[in-house]
């Protein structure tokens, strides 16, 4: 066999630290002789929990020669006269900005919250009083929805763009270099500040300006083209062209762009709950082992089961995690789930969540009407509380027979859980779907509906229930020139490396039109 080559090779949990173990079982299985000439490097890293005894798989990489980084990822050249508003300051905007300073144009990012240190002190209101900051909390702010939602970097949509580019670009603004190499890796709610920081050094350091507490509240049209923005100051920002990435919960922005008559589409999403569970329970599920080898992480999990024609799937699985506040507006009660890099808390929590398709929804008719809806059900999930973020919850096993819980198990969220019937609170189509897959994903995961697990509403936000319309080739929206709909918030992506391939397709649309 010659070199370079990659094997594949089975490691049990003692020997995953050692690098010399692992070498010596990659050149026995490459059947090479163990020369200092010959370099390893694992290239993928993953974990085999299926039988009784979970153990990693690695690719290695057995060389003549050590790999070697390049000195940047990051490119940027000198900025021309042409100036493009970024309208959101999450991984979409970011990448975007970046990718215009690679092309020499001016990125100007507008983000209505505020940068991401000053934001983490509005996250405080939320648990202590109650209070939401519109504009500074787990969605608005400098690094979007996820900084402080575990940083998950795992996507299934490898065919938009590189997503070994987007990896390398966080690595050298600080992230672990193993997520190059972990099969579904994750940065930490406590990582991504300093590399959301440093991205916006780099992007201003290259000639682009980021403005925050920037709230765009209107475009500025000029015979069917943007020419801008307003902010809600009154002021005016202009602009050879605009890239709308706010998130999926900038409903002010799908609001605005309607009563401006843009085009814009409902579109389906999914609703349901934070189930919670001790983090042993879900590693004897998952690991069959209880409590785990300590080199093994935290373990996590993904699940689905079709009910009634519908999809129930976990979401946004966090493991040693804490389910968190992620209401936007007064009188709104939205739960997410966090987690820190070591994955080390005693609780794991996961969206578990219905398919809603706009046939389902009440009534249901234009472009907002699957917004409408899911404001409605965190508005019900407000009310039936005493006015704070303290949220509804019942112990699972309840929730299936349809009886408010007496007592409830211990659980992560901070500003508190109470009884309630969530089994009445929730939608019918959400609540009754879930209360006939648990006890279906009871008997696959033995355990997953133990009396200790709890539900918690809700879990609301999983992707926009808007999407904005684009040309296929150009990326312009279809009616309005120059309005460059992207990520997240305007239906096109589904988690930071989406989002970021994303504004790096859009930004690249961009300067396509403005060079040519």
């Amino acid at each position: 066999m010659t070199i370079p080559v990659t094997v594949e090779i089975k490691l049990d949990p003692d020997r995953i630290n050692q690098p010399g173990a692992i070498r010596k079982a990659a050149l026995k299985q490459a059947g090479l002789p163990d020369t200092p000439a010959i370099f390893s490097r694992v290239t993928r890293r993953s974990i085999d929990a299926r039988s009784r005894r979970p153990h990693f798989i690695l690719q290695v990489m057995l060389d003549d020669r050590e790999g070697d980084r390049d000195a940047s990822f990051f490119r940027p050249r000198t900025p021309g006269n042409h100036r493009v508003v970024v309208v959101g300051a999450g991984p979409a905007g970011y990448f975007a900005a970046m990718t215009l300073l690679e092309h020499g144009i001016r990125p100007v990012v507008l983000e209505r919250g505020k940068d991401v240190t000053a934001r983490r002190k509005d996250l405080k209101p939320l648990y202590t009083e109650g209070t939401v900051d519109p504009h500074s909390n787990y969605c608005f702010g400098e690094g979007g929805a996820g900084t402080y939602s575990d940083g998950k970097l795992y996507t299934r949509a490898t065919k938009r763009g590189n997503v070994g580019r987007i990896l390398d670009l966080l690595i050298e603004h600080g992230a672990d270099p193993d997520i190059r190499v972990d099969a579904h890796p994750h940065l930490g709610s406590n990582v991504l500040p300093r590399i959301v920081r440093s991205m916006r050094e780099a992007i201003m350091g290259a000639g682009g300006e980021v403005h925050f507490n920037a709230h765009v509240s209107g475009l500025v049209q000029k015979a069917g083209r943007v020419t801008g923005v307003t902010l809600a100051e009154g002021s005016t920002v202009e602009a050879d062209a605009v890239i709308l990435a706010t998130g999926h919960s900038a409903r002010d922005i799908f609001h605005m762009l309607v009563r401006s008559d843009i085009t814009v589409e409902a579109k389906p999403f999914a609703l349901g709950v934070r189930i919670e569970h001790p983090q042993a329970l879900i590693d004897q599920i998952f690991y069959h082992q209880s409590p785990r080898h300590p080199n093994l992480p935290a373990a996590s999990y993904r699940i689905t089961q079709q009910v009634d024609g519908r999809g129930v799937f976990s979401f946004c699985m966090c493991p040693g995690g804490f389910v968190v506040p992620a209401s936007t507006a007064p009188g709104e009660l939205v739960l997410n789930g966090m987690s820190l890099a070591a994955r080390n808390a005693p609780f794991a929590n996961a969206g578990l969540v219905v398919e809603i398709r706009l046939e389902d929804i009440p009534g249901g008719a234009g472009p907002l009407c699957a917004l409408d809806f899911q404001a409605e059900v965190e508005r019900i999930m407000f009310a039936a509380g005493d006015g704070s973020q303290k949220a509804p919850a019942q112990r699972v096993g309840d929730f299936i027979r349809g009886k408010e819980s007496a007592s409830l198990s211990k659980s992560s969220y901070i500003p508190g859980i109470y009884p309630a019937p969530l089994h009445d609170l929730l939608p019918g189509l959400v609540a009754g779907r879930l209360r006939k897959a648990l006890p279906i994903l009871g008997k696959k995961y033995k355990g997953y509906d133990s009396e200790e697990a709890t539900v918690l509403a809700v879990e609301s936000r999983t992707s926009s229930p808007v999407r904005i319309p684009r040309d296929a080739q150009t990326l312009e929206h279809p009616t309005t020139q120059r309005l460059f709909p992207c990520g997240e918030g305007a239906g096109y992506a589904g988690g930071i490396i989406s989002a970021a391939m994303d504004g790096e397709r859009v930004a690249t649309a961009v300067a396509a039109i403005l060079q040519q």
